[in-house]
C-alpha cells in the first residue's frame, strides 16, 4: 500500500518510503539475526557492522577528508549549542556569531553562558526579520575568536548560505586560523560542501538523515582535545572520537535508519544527484509563489532556501480555510513555525517531487477559487 498524503513538515521530517518499508521488514529479524535491530547490543557483531557501514557511508557521501572525525551524538543541535562552545572556545572564551535566523540566535544565546559571544552582524536589526544573509563587508569579526558559528539554513526563516565565507587578512576576511563552525540541520546532504572549509559540522538528524535522536558531528582532528574541564565526558568531542562514539549507548536504532538512508542517496546518484533533484524542486515552488498575487516569500532571492520555504497568504483572513484545503488535498503541515506565521513549505530530500507538483497545483487551485 502506498502512502496518500505528502507530509512538509520541517522535523521530524518526511522519509524516503524506501526506506520505511525495509526498515518495517527488517523489524523482527534483522538479516537472519533473530533480533530487531533495537533489541540489539550496541558492542555486538550485528550492531557495530550497521555503524561502520554507516560512517562509512556519510564519509563517501560527503567526501570527507580523513583528518576529520564522524561522531555520532546525541542531543540534536540544541545540545551542540551548548556542547560546541564547551569543546571549543578554550583558554579565550570568546567566539563570533552570526545571527541569520532564529536558530543562529539560539545558538548565540547558548554560548554566552559559556563565555564572551561577538555578535558578527544581525540580520534583522534592519526590522524587516530574517530574510537575508549579511554581507561580509558588514561583519565585525573579533580579532582573537575562537571560532565562527554560521547556521547555513535556517529551518524557520528560509535562508540558506549559497556563498562561501571569504578568508584572508582583510578586516572583512576571516583569518585562516579561525575554525567555522556551521549548524546544518537542516540542509546537510542536500547539496555538494567542502568538508574542509569548516572545522566543524553538526546536524540533527530529523529532517534529512532519518529520526529523531541521532546528531551528526564531522570535526576536525586539531581541535579535539580541548573541552573545558567541566565539559560533561559523554559530550567530549575527544572522549567520543576516542571511542568510535561507543562512549555511552549510542541512539542505535537512528543510526540504522540513517545508515539506510545513506545507502538511498547514493542509489540517487549521491550528493549531486539528489542537488539537482532538489534545485528542480525549489525552483518550481518559488516560480509559482513569486508569479502569484496571493502569495508571497519574503526571502532576498539569492538567500533563498532549497529545503525550508516560507510563504505567507496577503489576506492572512484566509489561512485557516487554506490549511483546511490543504489537509484535504493530502498535504500535510504546511502550517508556518509560530514565531514567524504564514505558511511553510519543507521540501526535503524525500519529498518527492510528484509532492511538490501537488502543492503547487492546489496553490494555483485555491488562489482561483479565493484570491
Amino acid at each position: 500500500m502506498s502512502r496518500s498524503v505528502f507530509n512538509f513538515s520541517a522535523g521530524p521530517a518526511v522519509m524516503p518510503e524506501s526506506v520505511l518499508r525495509q526498515a518495517a521488514a527488517e523489524m523482527l529479524d534483522w538479516q537472519g539475526s533473530g533480533m530487531s535491530v533495537m533489541e540489539m547490543s550496541h558492542r555486538g557483531k550485528e550492531f557495530m557492522s550497521i555503524h561502520a557501514q554507516a560512517m562509512a557511508d556519510l564519509r563517501e557521501l560527503l567526501a570527507i577528508p580523513a583528518h576529520y572525525k564522524v561522531l555520532f551524538m546525541q542531543g540534536g543541535a540544541l545540545a551542540e549549542n551548548a556542547i560546541v562552545p564547551l569543546n571549543l572556545m578554550g583558554a579565550r572564551a570568546r567566539a563570533d556569531y552570526l545571527l541569520t535566523g532564529q536558530w543562529s540566535v539560539k545558538s548565540a544565546r547558548e554560548a554566552a553562558r559559556f563565555g564572551q559571544v561577538n555578535l558578527v552582524a544581525d540580520a534583522a536589526a534592519g526590522g524587516k526579520g530574517y530574510t537575508h544573509i549579511p554581507e561580509q563587508a558588514d561583519w565585525r569579526l573579533s580579532p582573537d575568536a575562537a571560532y565562527l558559528h554560521v547556521c547555513t539554513n535556517e529551518t524557520i526563516d528560509g535562508v540558506e548560505f549559497h556563498r562561501p565565507i571569504l578568508r584572508g587578512e582583510g578586516s572583512h576576511e576571516l583569518r585562516a586560523s579561525v575554525p567555522i563552525v556551521a549548524d546544518m540541520s537542516s540542509h546537510i546532504l542536500s547539496r555538494v560542501i567542502d568538508v574542509s572549509q569548516f572545522g566543524c559540522i553538526y546536524a540533527g538528524a530529523q529532517k534529512n538523515v532519518g529520526p529523531a535522536g541521532l546528531t551528526l558531528v564531522i570535526i576536525r582532528e586539531d581541535l579535539l582535545g580541548h573541552a573545558h574541564p567541566l565539559c560533561p565526558s559523554a559530550f567530549d568531542y575527544q572522549v567520543v572520537a576516542d571511542n568510535d562514539s561507543m562512549f555511552n549507548t549510542p541512539p542505535t536504532y537512528a543510526i540504522y535508519l540513517a545508515g539506510l538512508v545513506f545507502q538511498w542517496l547514493k542509489q540517487q546518484g549521491g550528493i549531486a544527484g539528489i542537488e539537482a533533484v532538489n534545485q528542480r524542486k525549489a525552483t518550481l515552488l518559488y516560480e509559482a509563489i513569486d508569479a502569484s498575487g496571493l502569495y508571497e516569500n519574503r526571502v532576498r532571492p539569492q538567500d533563498r532556501s532549497r529545503m525550508n520555504v516560507p510563504f505567507f497568504l496577503k489576506d492572512e483572513r484566509l489561512n485557516e480555510p487554506f490549511l483546511q484545503g490543504a489537509r484535504e488535498a493530502g498535504l500535510l503541515q504546511l502550517k508556518g513555525h509560530r514565531v514567524v506565521g504564514g505558511m511553510r513549505a519543507s521540501i526535503y530530500n524525500a519529498m518527492p517531487l510528484e509532492g511538490v507538483v501537488a502543492l503547487v497545483d492546489y496553490l494555483s487551485e485555491f488562489e482561483r477559487l479565493r484570491g
